[in-house]
């Protein structure tokens, strides 16, 4: 049996030849043009002798380029390592030597970063878009004259087909193994449900392509449909209603913090898309914003949940079955999700519904492990089950709610106390437009619970207006839970999928406070003893 992620466009150019595929900056490429870049991209990568299962690191922003090299590489059945655009030097030089990688191909707005850590990687290096000064060779300008192969090299269903690095939160990024099969399966079944995708739908394409949720969920799964993906390079909340109702977009992807800003931006105009369905990701969305996007565009947010290293998707709301606002809803086709403990052995104990327990995955989706680190691997696959280091609790309907990650859990004087839940409850504040839970270290109670605060633009951040949310939260949450402590900022650290990096939240307000965020506006302290 052969199978190829490949043929996600090759047979939509076969099916729609003239159908647009892409439109980005004012240029389009159909479906045939985008396929016949590919394999020119192919034939220069071909000569230059990439060869199948060598590892091609692509250093590229969103635009027309990403898609080409992408194809390019997996129809010659090499392997693609997307790197997040704004590594530094250093960075870039670690996943080039951890992945083997054979050429990195490097926008040249990024060549900067991308040619030194190419050059102490000793890896060489492929330019696109770069000017006539650059002395890389340069890959668009090689394939203008190129001859392109005639067709997508045939693969076996467990050959690798892209490796997803991990965002580190824990010591260095880990590469995720993902094969042809497990990411083709995980499209294909995307496309049907919970994506709904059709070939007249118009999806905005507004994620990094280099991330999972835009790559697989976003590119991959529109074009498996044969339909158009409107890109842009970086997300503004009034550009986007723009775009979108420039274009007539109908499906809209994106996280929680993209979904704030369009409802700020809506509310200065009465452009309104013509949405027809929204998917949220990344981390947790409060239900009362779900509740505010449907008031304002008359469109549905699904909620979902997957990881990098499920290819991603593992359970969505759908229009399949009826959506549970403050779920991920239920597994998707062919996936297995359970509620688990691991016993004294380190084997896998499924508890029952109801049970609050880590969230354990298998089927088509779960990657193959992460490069080069068996004992890593060794860790999260037990038993057939991958351990996804969040918890959650499945009720009698087999929807899923995503409780919190583990580490991302507060301890405070031997209770548990699940930032989430706190978030969910602190949104409905007046004052409050964004918030973030986090544990900081304490003398008396181990871990003190920490609300960082985004306000309104009508309110003060001040130490009346953190006593305020302390007495608030005081009245609406139980004694060991509420937070005592009230940090403002004027914006969260966000990493590559718009999800707020807690970790540098803890840096920037832990006990020692050695590093300080340079968007702090206020602290307020209050009822600490208790």
């Amino acid at each position: 049996m052969t199978l190829s992620l490949a043929a996600v466009l090759a047979e939509s150019a076969v099916r729609r030849p003239d159908h647009p595929a892409i439109e980005f900056a004012g240029a389009r490429l159909t479906y045939r043009e985008l396929w016949f870049r590919a394999r020119q991209y192919a034939a220069v990568l071909d000569e230059r002798g990439t060869r199948p299962g060598d590892r091609v690191a692509l250093l590229l922003p969103n635009g027309l380029e990403f898609p080409a090299a992408y194809f390019a590489v997996l129809a010659l059945g090499a392997v693609v390592v997307p790197m997040h655009a704004l590594l530094k030097a250093t960075e870039i030089e670690y996943v080039l030597r951890d992945s083997g990688a054979h050429v990195l191909i490097c926008a040249g707005s990024l060549l900067a970063e991308g040619r030194k850590g190419a050059a102490v990687a000793e890896v060489p290096l492929l330019a696109v878009r770069a000017d006539a000064e650059c002395e890389a060779p340069r890959l668009d300008v090689l394939a203008e004259h190129a001859e392109p192969i005639a067709a997508h090299r045939p693969c076996a269903p467990g050959d690798l087909a892209v490796i997803l690095y991990t965002s580190g939160t824990t010591g260095r990024p880990k590469g995720a193994m993902l094969t042809q099969l497990s990411i083709t399966m995980n499209v294909t079944v995307g496309m049907l449900s919970p994506f709904d995708f059709r070939a007249e739908d118009v999806l905005f394409g507004c994620l990094p392509l280099f991330h999972t949720f835009g790559q697989i969920c976003g590119m991959l799964t529109c074009f498996r449909a044969g339909a158009t993906m409107v890109l842009t390079d970086r997300f503004d909340a009034a550009g986007a209603l723009d775009l979108m109702v420039a274009h007539r977009c109908t499906v809209f992807m994106g996280v929680p913090t993209m979904y704030l800003a369009l409802l700020d931006a809506a509310a200065a105009t009465p452009l309104r898309p013509p949405l027809d369905r929204a998917f949220s990701g990344g981390s947790a969305l409060p239900v009362k914003v779900l509740e505010e996007f449907q008031a304002t565009f008359g469109c549905t947010i699904y909620e979902g949940y997957g990881l990098t290293e499920t290819s991603p998707v593992v359970a969505y709301n759908q229009r399949a079955w009826p959506c549970k606002p403050g779920t991920v809803g239920r597994p998707i086709w062919g996936v297995e999700v359970e509620i688990a403990r691991a016993d004294l052995e380190g084997r896998i104990e499924l508890l029952r519904a109801g049970e609050v327990g880590e969230i354990v995955i298998r089927g088509h989706n779960v990657m193959v492990g992460y490069l080069g680190r068996p004992e890593a691997t060794a860790e999260v696959l037990v038993d057939g089950w991958f351990r996804s280091g969040d918890l959650g609790v499945k009720d009698a309907d087999g929807y899923l709610s995503i409780i919190d990650r583990k580490k991302d859990l507060v301890l405070r004087g031997g209770y548990n106390v699940y930032p989430r839940e706190l978030e969910e409850m602190l949104v409905h504040h007046p004052a409050i437009a964004q918030v973030a839970v986090i544990g900081v270290p304490h003398e008396r109670h181990g871990e003190e619970v920490c609300a960082v605060v985004i306000p309104r633009a009508d309110r003060t951040p001040d130490e009346a207006l953190g006593a305020e949310i302390v007495a608030w939260s005081r009245e609406r949450m139980a004694a060991y839970k509420y937070p005592r402590l009230v940090e403002f900022v004027d914006a969260f650290p966000l990493g590559p999928s718009g999800k707020v990096l807690k970790r540098e939240l803890a840096q920037w307000f832990g006990a020692e406070r050695r590093i300080r965020p340079p968007a702090a506006r206020g602290t307020c302290q209050g009822d600490q003893g208790r």
